[in-house]
């Protein structure tokens, strides 16, 4: 008989029921055996299969659980990540991985001696839009990229009750948004010389950071991450210039969409971009379609990495080095001031 790897899900909030637990559930050879929430109705009704726990304690004493899925409030990841990992579970955390670099290094660390895999639930990875731009810089249809921006903008004007909009640690728009960014930008193009980051409280009422503009220096480009949560005339999501033609794409990935629509991750037209960006080169334009999304790859390279040893699909190193530039960008706001990339976040994590 095919092993499968066994899950338990910390959490059923936003990210636990709209993302980690329908990917879990659909991912061939995982099974979701376990939610711990303070909302059992709402758990069995969506996975009648599934234990529900009252909290993280219950859950980590399960001796059939193999990975647990940590989708809590952000300032809670690192003490739950920790007591998983000494628990001897594998480990995924929902991003950010922490609330700063150190706390990752720990957990890198505990995880190491543990034996079990961490990994962090950098999904947009394969977001269908920025799989294109990747395609893209694959074939060097722009020839060498000199100005790269990303955009992550909605209209929420209402400030909502909510950790995410609180004043409380781990809570802002630079943490909840930014390690998204962050994470493609550095895929892409590897770590930035230095980081200049503004952030602000545009709304009325704002308890934290609601809109920032950060700029990351290379060699040969600048790259411009920026994410807002007052525009309701949406710009592109990604525009790209290179010097043999530029490229734009409007429109999010539409798995987050088809998610909290209550679809069924995988099967036909799953993670299909109805929006085809634009792609200008040679005094012609033309439009460009990449691969469809699929965020159910992730938790299927998470089962391969655990039962057959293959690649972490978001090694913990990854997230730390997201980690250190969230941190690094907070200070450049502070100091309101370029901040250099430490030279210890381009060797390998001891």
């Amino acid at each position: 008989m095919t092993r499968r790897l066994r899950a338990g899900l910390l959490g059923y909030g936003y990210a636990g029921a709209t993302f980690h637990a329908p990917l879990l559930a659909e991912t061939e050879g995982v099974e979701l055996i376990a939610v711990a929430s303070s909302r059992p109705e709402q758990v069995l009704q969506a996975w009648p299969q599934a234990r529900v726990l009252p909290d993280a304690e219950a859950l980590l004493a399960e001796d059939d659980i193999d990975l647990v899925v940590i989708a809590t409030p952000n300032d809670s990841h690192f003490p739950l990540a920790l007591a998983a990992l000494r628990a001897g579970k594998h480990v995924v955390v929902d991003k950010p991985f922490t609330l700063d670099a150190a706390q990752a290094r720990l957990l890198m660390e505990e995880a190491e001696r543990a034996g079990r895999l961490l990994s962090v639930f950098h999904n947009r990875r394969w977001d269908a839009d920025f799989l294109a731009v990747r395609q893209l810089l694959d074939e060097g249809a722009l020839g060498r990229v000199v100005h790269f921006e990303s955009h992550f903008d909605r209209y929420r004007p209402q400030v909502r009750q909510r950790w995410r909009e609180s004043s409380g640690p781990g809570a802002g728009l630079w943490f909840d948004l930014g390690p998204h960014l962050l994470d493609q930008a550095l895929q892409l193009f590897g770590l930035p010389q230095a980081l200049s980051l503004e952030m602000a409280a545009l709304r009325d009422g704002a308890a934290s950071d609601d809109w920032f503009h950060a700029m990351l220096r290379y060699p040969d480009k600048r790259v411009i991450l920026h994410g807002s949560a007052l525009v309701a005339d949406v710009g592109p999501r990604f525009t790209l210039h290179g010097t043999l033609g530029s490229f734009s794409k409007y429109g999010l990935d539409p798995q987050e969409d088809a998610l909290k629509a209550g679809a069924r991750p995988g099967g036909e037209g799953w993670g299909v971009d109805m929006k085809p960006g634009r792609l200008v080169s040679g005094g012609e334009e033309a439009v460009f379609c990449g691969p469809a999304g699929d965020y159910l790859r992730y938790y299927a390279g998470v089962r391969d990495a655990i039962l057959h040893s293959e690649a972490n699909p978001v090694p913990a190193e990854e997230a730390w080095r997201v980690m250190a530039l969230l941190e690094l960008g907070k200070r450049s706001a502070m100091l309101q001031c370029w901040q250099p990339v430490p030279d210890n976040l381009r060797e390998p994590a001891a």
